[in-house]
């Protein structure tokens, strides 16, 4: 099947964001897809701010994309739009770094006042980035997202229903990329 990239733009330890990826990481796991979870917090901060696209774990998470078939992007929203720290992720990376890929963008948020940020913030920038097809991506309010006592993700029945049906449209137009063709020897 194919690889995917599963990238949180929260700067939270404790992120929501990260816990919905996480669960649906593992929708898409048991479809057969590499799922390959980047936080963009753990990526150093000087590095971020001080755009400096030679760091090792930038040029780590640049690799990352470029190697994916598909990215699904999460992202708490602040101030009607994506945060700062996946702003400056996306920064860093080739201007095409999405090209030939399929994108699921989601985003979390506290009030049904931010659910337009997804459309009117976010796919504008992974549409200029190249992305090939990005699936309709969805708000998720934060209460709509809990933790079990076992410590595993638990989403509100409708908001999980809606999430499959995305994540499985998503799966579905998963392309792999092909490898490059190897030069005949001469």
């Amino acid at each position: 099947m194919a690889t995917v990239l599963s990238v949180s733009g929260s700067p939270s330890a404790t992120s929501r964001t990260a816990r919905l990826l996480r669960h649906l990481d593992a929708r898409l796991t048991a479809q057969g897809h590499h799922v390959i979870p980047l936080d963009a917090r753990t990526l150093p901060a000087e590095a971020l701010l001080g755009a400096d696209t030679s760091h090792p774990e930038v040029v780590r998470a640049a690799a990352l994309f470029h190697q994916a078939d598909g990215v699904v992007i999460g992202t708490p929203v602040y101030k009607a739009a994506y945060s700062g720290l996946l702003k400056s992720l996306l920064d860093l990376l080739p201007q095409y770094a999405l090209a030939d890929k399929t994108v699921l963008p989601l985003a979390t948020g506290g009030s049904t006042a931010h659910a337009l940020a997804v459309d009117y913030a976010l796919r504008p920038v992974l549409s200029s980035m190249g992305a090939l097809h990005i699936v309709p991506g969805w708000f998720v309010l934060d209460r709509h997202i809990t933790v079990r006592e076992d410590g595993t993700t638990a989403v509100e029945p409708g908001t999980e229903a809606i999430l499959g049906r995305l994540v499985d449209q998503f799966s579905a137009a998963l392309r792999p990329v092909p490898a490059p063709a190897l030069a005949a020897a001469g």
